[in-house]
């Protein structure tokens, strides 16, 4: 009888796993639980391509880049993403928003009803607000006139700063303050989301200068410009 190899044992026998030492190189060896010295082995290498292939990263060449070490972060969050406790657990829903960590979720309570996801928010001078708001306009093919793009799924929470879904990189550059979600992501918290669910945004987007005072809720409801921030 023939046996089928798996994915990853395939890939080992396509290629040797060449790649060198990649900037996260010592935070994928923890996380894998090998020696972590920060130095590259073959057996690293393997075992970082691995990782990618479960996690769908690409490529996946055993290079430990910034994409596989936001994949980690994601990983890393899904048994408890709140286990600083820094998003209020509270009786409703409420998305959270985790600028340090570059990822989002919702949870009910302390029950997740929509697991840590990878999102990329404002770049240095665009920052993404912090503080408590409230979503108050979704548009589910919202065009933003500014800047000539679409904003799909958007959910509007502070001024022109939404959550919508991007065919973007997410781990590069930064938004103009919107939180951009990849469009699958962004199709799904639209499902799980509704007008008047709070939301909740802390930290700082990693690379840039300075974070914004965090924002207190204003009360006032005004219609997302459009063009809306993207």
């Amino acid at each position: 009888m023939l046996s089928l190899a798996t994915p990853v044992a395939v890939a080992r026998d396509a290629a040797p796993c060449t790649a060198g030492t990649g900037p996260y190189q010592r935070e994928l060896e923890q996380h894998l639980r090998l020696p972590a010295d920060g130095r590259q082995t073959p057996a690293d290498c393997e075992a970082i391509r691995a990782f990618q292939t479960r996690n769908a990263v690409q490529p996946a060449d055993g290079y430990a880049g910034l994409a596989t070490y936001r994949t980690m972060l994601v990983v890393e969050a899904r048994p408890n993403p709140n286990t600083a406790g820094r998003c209020p657990v509270r009786a409703y829903r409420v998305a959270c928003v985790d600028l340090d960590r570059q990822l989002m979720w919702v949870q009910s309570g302390a029950r997740v009803v929509f697991a840590p996801v990878p999102i990329r928010s404002g770049r240095d001078g665009h920052e993404t607000r912090t503080g408590d708001f409230s979503v108050y306009s979704r548009e589910i093919d919202h065009w933003s006139d500014l800047y000539d793009a679409p904003m799909p799924y958007a959910q509007f929470f502070d001024g022109g700063q939404a959550f919508h879904g991007t065919n973007g990189d997410l781990f590069g550059g930064g938004s103009h303050g919107c939180v951009n979600l990849r469009l699958d992501d962004a199709r799904r918290l639209w499902d799980t989301l509704a007008e008047d669910d709070a939301v909740h945004i802390w930290g700082v987007k990693p690379g840039t200068e300075r974070g914004l005072t965090t924002t207190a809720p204003s009360g006032v409801r005004t219609p997302p410009p459009t063009p809306g921030a993207r």
